[in-house]
C-alpha cells in the first residue's frame, strides 16, 4: 500500500475540519464532482494541503452531470463552508474530467464550478491529477469509483491511453442490497460502515470484474504497475486479487479517496498564473 504523507495530512484535516495556517499565502481550489461524492481541496501557492471538505452525493452519473443545479447548490455550500473556516474567500479552482468523457460534459463541470462563485483556471485530466499526487510518470492508474472503472496508461507523465467502462461502487451497492435485501442508501452506509473483510467477501464478484475490465484492456501493452485510486478501492486485500487477475503487480493508496481531488487542486494555475 502508498503512504502518501500529504494525502494522509489532508485526510485528518477534513476529518477534523482543520485548516493550517496559511499566512494570507494565496489559496487555489480542486473541484472533484464524483459519482458518489463532491470534494473541494485547498492548497497554497506551494501546493501544500490546507484544508478540504467532502459531501456524499448523487448528482453526477459517470462524469456527466445530470442534476446542474443540485451540483452547483452543493459546491456553493461547501466553498461557502470552507471560507467561513478559513476566514479567506476562495477565488481560484481547477476542475477535473473523467477518462473518454464527451466533450459537452467538460464544458457542463467547467460551469458548474464556473457558476459556484470560482473562476477556473484550469481543466485537467483525473488520471493526471492522480499521478500527479502519487509522484508517478509510467504504469496505469485504475480509478475505481462510484459508477465505472477508469483505465489510464501512462509514459514519461503523459496520458498514452485511456479507457473508462461502466462497473463501480454503485454496482457494490446493488450487491451488497441483494444480500441484505436493502434499500441502496442503507447499502452505501454497509459499505462505508460495516467489517471491512464482510463486505470485501459479498463484493468480491464486482471486484473481480473491475481486476478483469482492466486486464482486458492492458493485455498486449507494456504495464509494470497499476496504482488504484478512487473510493471503491477502499478494501483490504483488493491489490491481491487485482493482481491475481492481472498479472500486474498493484499498489493501492491509503485515503485513495483524496488522490484525485488533490492533484486537481494542485494543478490550479491560481490568479498570478490563471490571468
Amino acid at each position: 500500500m502508498i503512504s502518501n504523507k500529504e494525502v494522509l495530512q489532508l485526510s485528518e484535516l477534513i476529518k477534523e475540519e482543520k485548516f493550517i495556517d496559511f499566512k494570507n499565502k494565496e489559496l487555489k481550489v480542486g473541484v472533484d464532482l464524483g459519482t458518489a461524492n463532491i470534494v473541494l481541496v485547498v492548497v497554497d501557492e506551494k501546493n501544500k494541503p490546507i484544508t478540504g471538505i467532502i459531501k456524499p452525493a448523487k448528482v453526477v452519473k459517470d462524469g456527466v452531470v445530470v442534476d446542474y443545479i443540485g451540483s452547483i447548490s452543493i459546491v456553493r455550500e461547501l466553498k461557502e463552508k470552507l471560507e467561513e473556516r478559513l476566514g479567506s474567500k476562495l477565488i481560484y479552482a481547477s476542475c477535473a474530467i473523467p477518462p473518454g468523457i464527451d466533450p459537452r460534459s467538460t464544458k457542463a463541470i467547467a460551469n458548474v464550478v464556473e457558476s459556484s462563485d470560482f473562476i477556473v483556471t484550469n481543466i485537467i485530466d483525473e488520471p493526471t491529477a492522480a499521478a500527479e499526487t502519487l509522484k508517478i510518470s509510467d504504469g496505469a492508474i485504475v480509478d475505481l469509483g462510484g459508477g465505472t472503472t477508469g483505465i489510464s496508461l501512462l509514459k514519461g507523465g503523459k496520458v498514452i491511453g485511456s479507457w473508462d467502462e461502466a462497473t463501480g461502487g454503485h454496482h457494490m451497492n446493488l450487491t451488497i442490497a441483494g444480500y441484505y435485501n436493502i434499500d441502496l442508501d442503507k447499502a452505501e452506509e454497509v459499505k462505508i460502515n460495516s467489517n471491512n473483510k464482510d463486505i470485501f467477501a459479498i463484493v468480491k464478484p464486482v471486484l473481480e470484474k473491475m481486476a478483469t475490465i482492466v486486464k482486458n484492456y492492458l493485455e498486449g501493452k507494456e504495464v509494470d504497475s497499476l496504482y488504484l485510486v478512487g473510493g471503491s478501492s477502499n478494501f483490504d486485500g483488493i491489490e491481491e486479487l487485482f493482481e491475481k487477475i492481472t498479472g500486474i503487480k498493484t499498489y493501492r493508496s491509503k485515503e485513495a479517496l483524496l488522490v484525485t481531488p488533490l492533484g486537481i487542486a494542485k494543478s490550479c494555475l491560481g490568479g498570478k498564473n490563471g490571468k
